[in-house]
């Protein structure tokens, strides 16, 4: 989830972000966001790509998940390019490209006719809305329906969304909602006519199109908004809408908004009549349901569950194949890595830090993630996606299997010819990356070079609080980042950014980096719209940073899902890493 955001965030939005990166890996649904499809295969297959004919309108589709969709609110949900199972009932000014792979990186018209205007600096952005766009009730979407829904966005009673137009729009740091405002509304959102909406920034954003994306610009009718109730019945602008909400999003209905026009709607299919998702199952049984596909479970799938080791392991075994070609593979913006706090000796010296990750065995950490199929080893801070601006670079190359006798010669020139002994902090949580394996994989390669790893683990909670309280952080610990949309800002600016360094929050620039030219850098970068030259300049400064050799890139995460053997029309983007759902048919 998502991560936090390209700029200057407040205190709250970070841990609002924090929050929400656990919610991206764990469902991809976010962004942000765990927030779909499949991987670009040898062969380009995809399952239900090829049988059983074209896609066809009908059917009931079941969605086995283990978290509820909590709060089904567009101003409470944390969702990029729209979320998956919200971005059926909540449409926004953006959204994401519906298609496989790098393609469906890329931001794309929702209800606006484009991706919004920009003044010479970024720091407006203006909006047209297309022609007949309606509700579930028939009556037409306006401009003041989405500067209500995203002014409530704002109130307390229902915090917990994305974070950025609190940081991003001129007033938004201090205002409060409608429910305060005295009817006032937010300034800084000017609709002068019922089609046409202008946001005034604090500072340049050429990426204010990828928050566009976002729930909070789903339009909510003022007459229609019930606050803290309106989860119960979101009045739908998608082309479904709610008809059963029970035990806050453990069973969710979905039906067919008749007054949706797919003439107005070119990314969602929206093939099936009915859509039921039922949350709460553990993990094991939702895989194996998908597995086994009997009943409803053959035109089932999951937005939020992973195959393990073991699962895939017994679906290679499958002599038929017929279940590795029900298997989708995506990418997903996320780095897992290890983190030096240099205010902590002997991190404090840039020649351990570099001695360490020339003694990183990273098929070790691979294999210690799940194995090549759920991991890929990673030099590099950003993914390796173009979207992201990744840039190719190993600074301190280790190998595959790492290069101890490299790392004890500039362990020496460290001051440390005898070696020396470190501790590593992780999380004892079983999630195969900031978890026990991954460290113990870490402590057996340093070991080679001489440096003895003593491991600290710590209940999940207490790690995280730990790793970014910037007055207790860890001199050398396991962590990870995942950004909202697929782009360099989200990664590097709330890691790197020493303007985004915390004192009294959560704080994630673990290395209190608060280099002047790294900070400019961030700032000329957020001033493009043209996002593909935007992205060789993240790219190019990923690389700059990693000469400092603050971190230790260690492995980007791939995901593996099973879908039911009546699904059809799979696509998994690069932009979620899982199916999306708007696309699957299950006729």
């Amino acid at each position: 989830m998502l991560s936090a955001g390209t700029a200057r965030q407040s205190p709250i939005s970070r841990r609002v972000a924090a929050v929400a990166v656990s919610l991206v890996l764990a469902g991809g649904a976010a962004a942000c966001g765990p927030k779909d499809g499949t991987e670009k295969a040898g062969a380009g297959e995809k399952p239900g790509a090829t049988t059983g004919g074209a896609p066809q309108k009908g059917g009931t589709l079941t969605v086995l998940n283990a978290e509820p969709h909590n709060d089904f609110d567009p101003a409470r949900l944390y969702t990029s390019g729209g979320g998956n199972v919200p971005s059926l009932v909540f449409r926004t000014l953006t959204t994401r490209n519906r298609e496989d792979g790098a393609a469906g990186a890329k931001v794309v018209p929702d209800l606006a006719t484009d991706l919004g205007r920009p003044n010479a600096d970024a720091t407006e952005w203006t909006y047209t809305l297309k022609d007949g766009l309606k509700y579930e009730d028939g009556t037409p979407i306006t401009t003041a329906d989405i500067k209500y829904g995203i002014e409530r966005s704002f109130a307390a009673e229902l915090s917990g969304g994305a974070p950025y137009l609190r940081d991003w729009l001129v007033g938004g740091e201090t205002y409060e909602g409608p429910y305060k405002d005295g009817g006032k509304g937010l300034g800084s959102i000017a609709v002068p006519d019922a089609k046409t909406i202008v946001f005034t920034l604090r500072k340049p954003e050429g990426e204010f199109p990828f928050v566009a994306t976002q729930t909070q610009f789903a339009p909510v009718p003022k007459a229609k908004d019930t606050g803290a109730t309106y989860e119960e019945h979101p009045v739908s602008s998608g082309p479904y809408k709610v008809v059963k909400n029970e035990n806050d999003g453990e069973n969710l209905v979905l039906e067919r908004n008749e007054h949706w026009d797919e003439k107005t709607d070119e990314e969602r299919k929206a093939y099936p009549d009915r859509i039921d998702v039922r949350s709460g199952l553990d993990a094991a049984v939702i895989n194996q349901r998908l597995s086994t596909s009997s009943g409803a479970d053959a035109a089932a799938v999951t937005t939020d569950t992973n195959l393990g080791p073991a699962e895939l392991a017994q679906i290679s075994g499958n002599t038929d194949g017929a279940l590795a070609a029900r298997v989708g593979t995506g990418h997903f913006g996320y780095v897992n890595y290890l983190a030096f706090n240099p205010k902590v000796a002997p991190f404090d010296n840039p020649k351990v830090r570099q001695a360490i990750a020339h003694a990183v065995n990273r098929t070790s950490v691979v294999n210690a993630a799940g194995g090549s199929a759920l991991a890929e080893a990673a030099t590099t801070f950003l993914p390796e996606r173009e979207a992201f601006g990744f840039t190719p670079y190993d600074h301190f190359p280790a190998g595959k299997t790492g290069d101890p006798a490299r790392a004890k010669e500039v362990l020496k020139e460290a001051g440390f010819p005898d070696g020396l002994t470190i501790t590593l902090t992780h999380s004892t949580a079983q999630n195969r990356q900031t978890s026990p394996e991954v460290a113990t994989a870490i402590q057996q390669a340093l070991a080679a070079a001489g440096i003895t790893v003593k491991l600290e683990g710590l209940e999940n909670n207490a790690f995280n609080e730990r790793r970014w309280d910037v007055k207790n952080t860890p001199g050398f610990f396991l962590s990870r980042w995942g950004a909202d949309w697929p782009s360099g800002g989200p990664f590097l600016a709330p890691i790197f950014d020493g303007r985004q360094i915390v004192t009294n929050g959560s704080n994630y620039n673990h290395a209190q980096l608060d280099d002047p030219a790294v900070n400019a850098e961030i700032d000329e970068i957020a001033k493009l719209t043209d996002l593909a030259a935007a992205g060789k300049r993240w790219g190019a400064l990923d690389k700059k940073i990693g000469e400092l050799a603050l971190d230790v890139p260690l492995f980007h995460p791939v995901y593996k899902r099973l879908v039911g053997k009546d699904v059809k029309n799979v696509v998994i983007s690069d932009w979620t890493g899982v199916l999306d759902i708007s696309q699957v048919s299950v006729k």
